[in-house]
């Protein structure tokens, strides 16, 4: 019986790896076929006869892009978005999740407050008030345009508000016997037991921010000014045939690059800086995603 019992465990153990790694085959699938299409000829693109490995394989496309010198320009501003940002985000997110997590006696009006933020999750003013006061207010063309905007990350707020909460109130009353007031209880206790949220809200906060470019069309009046997100959206391929027409070099150039792999290198670009931190941050964003998960 017991062997049996063991032998039936194995074989649902083995049976449930499989199941996992069909499901993680099939969610790399896209990225894999984006990403030969990317490395690949035109004509075979066009053709749709790359599946999972480059036909004619070329670096036409990605050489494109990094040739260009608006690319660099607008990589540092998407970086100066993503740090300046997500800094405004994780202080404005822990400032407010912090007194909204206590109770209505310990902080008047919490419930007021909750039901405005609640509201505006609910409730949008739209693009054109936005619009109008990011003009008024004078920051077109300034990397405050893009960043004021999305300052209070109300979803944020709510996840890294619920994890508070969960811990346990005798912590907070030791310490108050203790003598310590709301600013060390916020810095000594609460921030280093909630690394997993505030891991989970970090990454939030980073990937909006990078893949944000709606907001750096209507914002910016230059080209130089465009994030990486925004800059990609822009950029075709333009063939004039009286400026190719004795050039062997653009003639070549045109005939291994389409729109395609050019858009394919673009999403493999935007990609990676993403793909190189959500290794650091996964182990934390594994517990993260359960926030509030557990109440006292």
């Amino acid at each position: 019986m017991v062997r049996s019992r063991t032998i039936g465990s194995s074989v649902s153990t083995a049976a449930l790896y499989a199941a996992m790694a069909c499901i993680a085959l099939l969610s790399l699938a896209p990225i894999w076929y984006t990403t030969a299409i990317s490395f690949s000829d035109k004509a075979a693109a066009a053709a749709g006869s790359v599946t999972f490995w480059p036909q004619d394989f070329n670096l036409v496309s990605y050489a494109t892009i990094l040739g260009d010198p608006t690319f660099l320009g607008a990589f540092w501003i998407s970086v100066k978005r993503v740090l300046l940002g997500g800094a405004i985000n994780f202080v404005i997110t822990v400032l407010m999740a912090y007194p909204l997590s206590k109770e209505n006696r310990e902080f008047r009006f919490r419930s007021a407050y909750m039901w405005l933020l609640v509201f505006t999750m609910l409730f949008s003013g739209g693009t054109i008030p936005l619009y109008i006061v990011v003009k008024e207010l004078g920051l077109f063309n300034s990397i405050w345009s893009l960043v004021l905007p999305s300052a209070v990350p109300v979803f944020n707020i709510m996840l890294l508000l619920n994890f508070f909460r969960s811990i346990p109130k005798e912590l907070n009353e030791a310490a108050e016997i203790d003598g310590a007031g709301p600013w060390y209880m916020l810095l000594k206790v609460y921030l280093p037991l909630s690394l997993p949220a505030l891991a989970t809200v970090t990454l939030f906060s980073v990937v909006n921010h990078w893949n944000a470019f709606f907001d750096g069309m209507i914002y910016m009046r230059s080209v130089d000014n465009y994030p990486l997100q925004t800059y990609i959206q822009q950029l075709v391929v333009q063939v004039n045939m009286q400026d190719i027409s004795g050039d062997p070099n653009k003639l070549d150039l045109i005939a291994k690059m389409s729109n395609k792999t050019l858009n394919a290198a673009k999403i493999v670009i935007s990609m990676l800086p993403i793909l190189a931190i959500y290794p650091f941050l996964q182990k934390y964003f594994i517990h993260g995603i359960m926030l509030g998960s557990v109440k006292e």
